[in-house]
């Protein structure tokens, strides 16, 4: 059986049994059962089905959650070699709760995925897991296994059906084959199914949406991964830029993070805490008002001269300006979209450091040819089979009733939130205009935030789950959704939906996202 047929066999079956409002509760029995798992059709291998007891969840950085007794089900689909003679395969996790609420979550990767994290759904789900709630959850590796932490190795490339299956592919194979194992374990289909995920997870929901809008009700996508060449074009030049200041290591090489001291860069915060704090009703350290921030980074120049101190040299806010704006071709043509101006630029995470820093990609060369650069963006392969920024016809997902939520932290140094907010436009532009988006769309920005998270000052705690679930099956719109800080001092704030913001009323507790309202810009 073909792999069209195999799929349509699963979908029949699926949709042979159907939902119901009270799923009923399974056990260790049923669960050992599944390790016989056999469906039609499905080259299906490597099967394991563990009983999990009810317990806390396996998290980080998050209040102590006990998460339901679950039936764990691990299993390969189309096990083979590859022509580059190695192993590969669509490796998936799922987790199906003792008592099911009838909803299904489809939990996004990372990176390049190839590693298979548990199935818990934590993603913007304000820290209690789609798991703790009743949902099945799944998972992939996307076809591919990488070595334990590289999760940006990229050799699966070599391989077609593994860059297939690592682009989109997997995404419907492993929807078709989680239904039907709900659908068996349950005896019953699913009767919601969402995909929430960030970065590549946040592309892979847009893919959702996009290309199978027949599978999910509603999605989460945040800080999409739309456009990998060209992002890593933005952060690349943002690199270049500020090695044009930057001092040389022992190598004879830029560096950097040192093209502005700690104490430039202080002074910089201070500059766009200046310039844009307030905008907002309140100086807080957070920028909600972002479309007002015309920060300008001469105002930080003294007398042009290398001071040592708080000033910058003529020469390092030149650098700034150029670097935020985005690259350019030598004809003027913008590559990639600029990166804001926010709070959290010069953030030092554990992971991924602020654009002040270097950003994620390091140090690269002190030049690049950017019109050669945009030429390998526009042929690459894989970059355009993963290319979700220009896909806007939404027509059948909207028609059944599908919502998309998208969200972006506005200090992300990897995919600069303003391409974010761009597709969003272009979103609307190509479907009837703001108003008409927003009925079954929305955007949340989020000032200070890095990549997916993190953020000293932000408020990177949110549950967007909730929201999308009020959205579909209650038509509740989410007009704005809380935030609060992850840690001290306490601080909530509203993620107003684009193009709105949070402003404070002058009014209360400043902290206290209650005393905040969303005013357009």
């Amino acid at each position: 059986m073909n792999r069209t047929a195999a799929l349509l066999t699963l979908a029949l079956a699926c949709a042979a049994v159907p939902a119901a409002a009270q799923p009923t509760a399974r056990g260790p029995e049923e669960c050992a059962a599944l390790r016989n798992l056999d469906l039609p059709g499905v080259p299906i291998s490597e099967v394991t089905a563990e009983w999990i007891a009810a317990g806390p969840a396996p998290l980080v950085g998050v209040p102590p959650v006990t998460l339901p007794a679950y039936c764990r089900v691990q299993a390969t689909l189309n096990r083979r070699q590859g022509a580059d003679g190695q192993q590969y395969g669509i490796g998936f996790a799922l987790a199906l709760p003792v008592n099911w609420s009838g909803r299904f979550l489809f939990q996004g990767g990372g990176g390049f995925n190839g590693a298979l994290f548990p199935p818990l759904g934590t993603g913007a789900a304000g820290g209690v897991p789609a798991l703790a709630r009743g949902f099945v959850v799944a998972s992939t590796d996307a076809g591919h296994r990488s070595p334990p932490g590289a999760f940006l190795d990229t050799t699966f490339l070599r391989d077609q059906q593994a860059t297939l299956d690592f682009a989109y592919a997997s995404i419907e194979r492993v929807t078709a084959v989680a239904k039907a194992v709900i659908a068996r374990y349950y005896s019953r289909s699913a009767s919601r199914s969402y995909y929430a995920g960030c970065s590549t997870g946040g592309r892979e929901a847009m893919q959702a949406a996009q290309r199978y809008p027949m599978e999910f009700d509603g999605v989460i996508a945040g800080a999409p991964a739309m456009r990998n060449n060209y992002a890593a074009l933005g952060t690349d030049w943002v690199n270049v830029q500020l090695n044009q200041v930057a001092p040389r290591g022992a190598n004879g090489q830029p560096v950097t993070r040192d093209a502005l001291s700690s104490t430039q860069k202080e002074a910089v915060i201070e500059g766009i805490r200046n310039s844009c704090d307030a905008n907002d009703g309140v100086r807080d350290g957070l920028v909600f008002n972002a479309s007002s921030c015309k920060f300008d980074p001469k105002t930080l120049v003294c007398d042009g001269k290398a001071s040592g101190g708080s000033c910058l040299t003529t020469a390092q806010a030149a650098a700034l300006e150029r670097a935020f704006a985005g690259p350019r071709t030598g004809d003027g043509r913008q590559l990639y979209s600029p990166f804001p101006f926010d709070t959290g630029i010069a953030d030092t995470p554990k992971g991924i450091q602020g654009l002040l820093n270097g950003g994620f990609n390091g140090s690269p060369a002190s030049t690049t040819d950017i019109a050669a650069a945009a030429r390998w963006a526009d042929n690459d392969g894989p970059s355009t089979l993963t290319n979700t920024a220009n896909w806007t016809n939404m027509s059948t997902f909207v028609n059944r009733g599908g919502k998309m939520l998208l969200y972006h932290g506005m200090s992300d140094p990897t995919y600069s939130a303003l391409d974010t907010v761009d597709y969003y436009n272009r979103l609307a532009g190509a479907n009837g205009g703001a108003e008409a988006v927003q009925r079954w769309s929305r955007l949340f920005l989020i000032p200070g935030m890095g990549h997916c998270g993190g953020g000293s000052l932000t408020t990177a705690s949110f549950d967007l789950l909730t929201a999308l679930v009020n959205w579909v099956e209650q038509g509740v719109e989410p007009d704005a959704v809380i935030a609060t800080r992850i840690g001290e001092p306490r601080l909530s704030r509203p993620l107003c939906a684009y193009p709105r913001y949070a402003h404070y009323s002058g009014r209360g507790d400043p902290n206290d996202a209650a005393n905040f309202d969303c005013r357009a810009p």
